[in-house]
C-alpha cells in the first residue's frame, strides 16, 4: 500500500482519487506516521424500482370515485354539482 504525506495528498488529490476509483488504496501520513487509510467504497447496486409490486395485495372498490361524494358536497355546500347522473353538454358550434 502506498504512503503519501499530507502535502502530497493536497497537491495531487485528483490523481489520488482517480487511483482509488480504480480500486487502489493508500495511506496519508504526517511526519512519516500513518494518519488515515483511503480505500475505495464498494458500490452497492440499488434494486430497480418495481412497478406493480402490490398487485393482488389490495382491491379498489368499483365505486371508489364516488365514495364520500355526499360528505364532500355537504362540506363545500354544493350538493347539486355532484349529482350522480351528471351529463356533459356539448359546446355550441
Amino acid at each position: 500500500m502506498t504512503t503519501v504525506n499530507i502535502h502530497e495528498a493536497k497537491t495531487h488529490l485528483s490523481r489520488l482519487i482517480a487511483r482509488v476509483a480504480r480500486g487502489e488504496s493508500f495511506v496519508i501520513a504526517r511526519a512519516g506516521k500513518p494518519l488515515a487509510r483511503v480505500i475505495p467504497i464498494e458500490a452497492k447496486d440499488s434494486p430497480a424500482k418495481r412497478l406493480g409490486f402490490m398487485k393482488g395485495e389490495m382491491a379498489v372498490p368499483k365505486d371508489f370515485d364516488e365514495m364520500g361524494r355526499d360528505e364532500i358536497a355537504t362540506l363545500f355546500g354544493s350538493a347539486k354539482c355532484f349529482s350522480r347522473r351528471r351529463r356533459v353538454k356539448a359546446l355550441p358550434s
